[in-house]
């Protein structure tokens, strides 16, 4: 690891604390008032945590899963004292992130896909309701890649909305980026097709796609989504390459109904969770994780452009686990 290198991990390990503080004091308070007076690890124990667990927005079946596994470990292995929970619970929580997610990510390389013999663009296709952040998170996966030594393009593919346009616009400007722009109204679908062509003929690295938050039915949001990577494939025929459901952390349970939606609508890939830094409800990455079997990929922990980080499970566990001194 280089010298800069060491200072910018060190800079996102402290931005990732700040942003669970939230999260773990909620949590840990309400740990701590379980635990105490407690001498043993017994089932009313077991049963305030599991109301621990579910008001921390870990979600009711994520949650009947970890506290089945603390009790069989319990029997088993006979840990009889409560001062031990906080070492079970990270142990299991730990193991579920392992098993539903994909290998941690170090950085934000990829490997460059290649067709015919060819290096193509990396197409990523972004998807979300409207109000979570998703334009936010184009924005500053743009500048995490163009970081890199990336060349990025974005297609504004969120045409019902002005707002979300016009937000491209300006992020693409902040961050030194190209952008395919056809206007409010037009076809999304046109949109994509123009942004992944060009990507392709002008070898850039990554193209950024965004897509409707919302449409009037579900109907009409499989069929829009399904019609945009149609298109896509017309250019590339493994286009997109990825699939990024972008979800806000902060909305808890709700976050979790829309990933149900998507999942439904479209095959997605990949997960982001947005606005960690500002909610208590950051046990929903781990019931989102859970459910779902698709890695949280990215986390957003501020506004600034270089808030977005990588998801990396055993950064996060760490983080949560720890008490302030």
């Amino acid at each position: 690891m280089g010298f800069f290198d060491f200072f910018k991990k060190k800079e996102n390990k402290e931005k990732l604390d700040q942003g669970l503080e939230k999260t773990k004091s909620g949590f840990f308070s309400k740990l701590t008032r379980l635990v105490t007076g407690k001498s043993s690890i017994d089932e009313e124990v077991l049963d305030e945590l599991e109301e621990v667990l579910i008001s921390s927005d870990v979600g009711v079946e994520t949650t009947i899963k970890i506290i089945d596994r603390i009790r069989k470990r319990v029997a088993k292995e006979k840990y009889t004292s409560s001062s031990e929970l906080d070492q079970l619970l990270r142990s299991e929580i730990t193991s579920l992130l392992a098993e539903n997610n994909a290998a941690d990510l170090q950085s934000f390389e990829f490997d460059q896909p290649i067709s015919n013999g060819k290096k193509v663009p990396y197409v990523i296709m972004v998807v979300g309701v409207n109000g979570v952040g998703k334009t936010t998170t184009i924005g500053k996966l743009a500048w995490q890649f163009k970081s890199i030594g990336k060349s990025v393009l974005i297609g504004a593919g969120d045409t019902f909305r002005a707002a979300a346009v016009d937000q491209l616009k300006l992020w693409s400007e902040r961050v030194g980026v190209a952008l395919i722009d056809k206007g409010m109204g037009s076809d999304p679908a046109a949109v994509a097709f123009e942004a992944v062509k060009q990507g392709f003929e002008d070898d850039v690295d990554v193209v950024i796609v965004d897509t409707a938050g919302r449409l009037h039915n579900k109907v009409n949001l499989m069929n829009e989504l399904s019609k945009i990577m149609k298109v896509m494939s017309k250019v590339i025929p493994e286009a997109p390459h990825e699939v990024l459901l972008v979800l806000d952390a902060s909305t808890g349970q709700n976050a979790i109904a829309q990933a149900t939606e998507f999942t439904k609508a479209t095959q997605v890939t990949a997960l982001a969770l947005t606005k960690l830094d500002g909610t208590a409800k950051g046990g929903v990455v781990i019931g989102i994780s859970d459910m779902f079997k698709i890695p949280v990929k990215y986390i957003g922990v501020g506004e600034q452009k270089g808030d977005l980080q990588i998801f990396n499970r055993k950064e996060f566990i760490d983080s949560l686990f720890s008490r302030n001194p």
